[in-house]
């Protein structure tokens, strides 16, 4: 609901819940990657594991490339079935971050809709730390939603024993701002303010991204 991503690259709306499979992204990879160094973004801009990876694997593909062309990695997603993948990523460097936007599963549902639930999402988070891998919770966009709710959201993020959090803005965009205001959700400086606080009282490193 919240999403930016159709402004930034230019897409309609209406065609934004097509998922269009890039069948030979991996065979793409293994060619671009010649004379390349540093470290790989996934998940930059749209979600490397939405529900079409669980049929078709592309991201796991990928990330075999990547394994054995010892590259760094730096991977963000919303979804669980990232602990799919959870033993070649553990074996690879780098690091995951998870988007916690709530601990309601019913303001997720409204903003995130079609997204894991953020009971799950702080599963995942506690079981990629377990097992060692470089893992963040990133808060955000802070909403309105959230005022008088934050401290719920930084007890549920340090219980997973991640050490660090990056908070997130809401980026406004014309379009994007429209559709919000019509539901009367907005960004938070105040619940910001207050979640970086708390967050650094419990002990954790925190960022702001974006």
């Amino acid at each position: 609901m919240y999403c930016y991503a159709p402004e930034v690259l230019h897409a309609d709306w209406k065609d934004w819940r097509v998922v269009k499979v890039r069948s030979n992204i991996h065979d793409r990879l293994s060619k671009e990657l010649s004379g390349l160094e540093g470290t790989i973004g996934i998940g930059t801009v749209t979600d490397p594991y939405q529900y079409a990876e669980k049929r078709f694997r592309l991201t796991e593909k990928c990330l075999k490339i990547l394994k054995e062309k010892d590259f760094r990695i730096h991977l963000h997603t919303k979804s669980d079935l990232i602990l799919r993948d959870i033993d070649l990523i553990s074996s690879m460097r780098g690091e995951v971050g998870i988007t916690i936007t709530s601990v309601s599963d019913k303001y997720s549902k409204i903003t995130e809709p079609g997204a894991p639930l953020p009971g799950k999402r702080l599963e995942t988070l506690r079981r990629l730390s377990e097992r060692g891998i470089d893992t963040y919770a990133l808060i955000g966009p802070v909403l309105n939603h959230l005022e008088g709710n934050e401290r719920d959201l930084v007890d549920a993020v340090v219980s997973t024993g991640v050490k660090r959090v990056y908070i997130d803005a809401l980026n406004p965009r014309p379009l994007l701002m429209d559709r919000l205001a019509r539901m009367n959700i907005r960004g938070s400086e105040t619940s910001r303010e207050m979640i970086r606080r708390l967050a650094t009282d419990s002990g954790l490193i925190v960022k702001d991204v974006f």
